[in-house]
């Protein structure tokens, strides 16, 4: 699994947000500057996260983005679903039931599904907030 460039810019643009939210809405212009990430691309991903209720957007002078919740409540696994879609290792295991003709007989099922398992429990693990943390012990 590879997590795309907007995947990661996504959790980029959401930290940056989250970490600069006390000031009120926070420019994407500011943002990509901060990040060094094209204003185009955030604005197609800004839009994402927006659609899907996990960004405010204000208009005007001091329009911008705000997170619509608190940080401790935003997963790296949902920002990361949203921007990337299934993240299954396997095409089998990408929707709720398996429909592979050899499920039954497959020897690798077991591994691949203890794989998917082993990433959604280690980005459902994280929010923005320990990740916030972890920024703050680094400066």
């Amino acid at each position: 699994m590879k997590i795309s460039t907007r995947g990661r810019y996504a959790l980029r643009l959401m930290m940056d947000i989250a970490s600069h939210d006390q000031e009120g809405y926070v420019s994407l212009k500011d943002a990509a500057a901060r990040q060094e990430i094209s204003m185009k691309y955030l604005e197609q991903i800004a839009g994402m996260l927006s659609k899907a209720g996990m960004l405010h957007s204000g208009r005007g002078a001091q329009g911008g983005y705000r997170l619509a919740r608190e940080p401790k409540d935003y997963t790296v696994g949902s920002i990361l679903r949203l921007t990337e879609g299934n993240l299954a290792p396997v095409s089998c295991l990408e929707g709720p039931e398996n429909t592979c003709r050899r499920c039954g007989e497959c020897p690798t099922l077991d591994f691949w599904t203890g794989l998917y398992a082993a990433v959604n429990d280690y980005i459902d693990r994280f929010t923005l907030a320990d990740l916030l943390a972890e920024q703050a012990k680094k400066q």
